[in-house]
C-alpha cells in the first residue's frame, strides 16, 4: 500500500513520514493554508531517501510555471487538482497524477485522462482537496480503472483508512488534514497514519 502525505512544510514533518514508510510527500504550490515556497520545499526534498518520491500540488496553473517549480524543487511528480485539460498533462515532462471530485458526473471521464494515477477526493469544495471529507465510497466501487492507478484520499485517518482500503483495493491512500492536529501537520498522527494503512 504506497502512502501519500501531503502538505508537508517542515523538515521534522518530512522526516516523520519517511520514519514511518511514507512513499510519496506532497508539497502545496497553490494557494492554500499548506501552501510552501519553492525554495523552501527545494530544501526539505533536498534531505529525502531517493526511496520517498515528491509530488508538486498545482491547481490550475500555467504549464511553464509548473515547470519552473517542478525544476527547482526537484520534483518526480506534478499533481494536477484543478481544471485542468488533457492537453496540459499530455505536455509536461514530468508523471502526472490527477485529482477528480467523486460524483456520478466526474467519474466516467476520469479514465480518459492521460495520468500515472488517479487520485479519488471529495467534491466538497471542488477537486480542491483537504477539507477533511469523506465521499461516498460506493460510487467509486465499481470504476473501470486498473486498482494499481487509483489513490484514495477525502477524509481519510487513522480511524477509517483500513476500511477504506478494504473497500476500494486502490494502491494507495493520500492524506493531509487527517494528520493534522489544530490545522498543523503532526507527527504521532503521520506515524499513527502510516502504520495503519500499511497493516495487512
Amino acid at each position: 500500500m504506497l502512502v501519500k502525505i501531503c502538505g508537508i512544510q517542515t523538515i521534522e514533518h518530512a522526516e516523520a513520514a519517511v520514519g514511518a514508510g511514507a512513499d510519496l510527500l506532497g508539497f502545496v504550490f497553490a494557494p492554500s493554508k499548506r501552501q510552501i515556497e519553492p525554495a523552501r520545499a527545494k530544501v526539505i526534498i533536498s534531505t529525502l531517501p531517493d526511496s520517498v518520491q515528491t509530488v508538486g500540488v498545482f491547481v490550475n496553473e500555467s504549464k511553464s510555471r509548473m515547470s519552473t517549480i517542478a525544476e527547482e524543487a526537484g520534483l518526480d511528480y506534478i499533481q494536477l487538482h484543478g481544471d485542468e485539460d488533457t492537453s496540459i498533462a499530455e505536455s509536461l515532462p514530468y508523471k502526472i497524477i490527477k485529482a477528480f471530485p467523486v460524483t456520478e458526473e466526474t467519474l466516467p471521464t476520469i479514465q480518459d485522462y492521460p495520468a500515472d494515477y488517479y487520485i479519488l477526493d471529495s467534491p466538497i469544495g471542488g477537486a480542491r482537496g483537504g477539507n477533511g471529507t469523506v465521499f461516498d465510497w460506493d460510487l467509486a466501487k465499481d470504476l473501470p480503472i486498473d486498482r494499481n492507478k487509483i489513490i484514495l484520499a477525502g477524509g481519510l485517518d487513522h480511524n477509517n483508512v483500513q476500511e477504506a482500503i478494504k473497500r476500494l483495493s486502490p494502491i494507495g491512500v493520500d492524506v493531509s488534514s487527517g494528520v493534522e492536529t489544530a490545522g498543523v501537520k503532526d507527527s504521532n498522527k503521520i506515524r499513527q497514519f502510516i502504520k495503519t494503512a500499511k497493516t495487512k
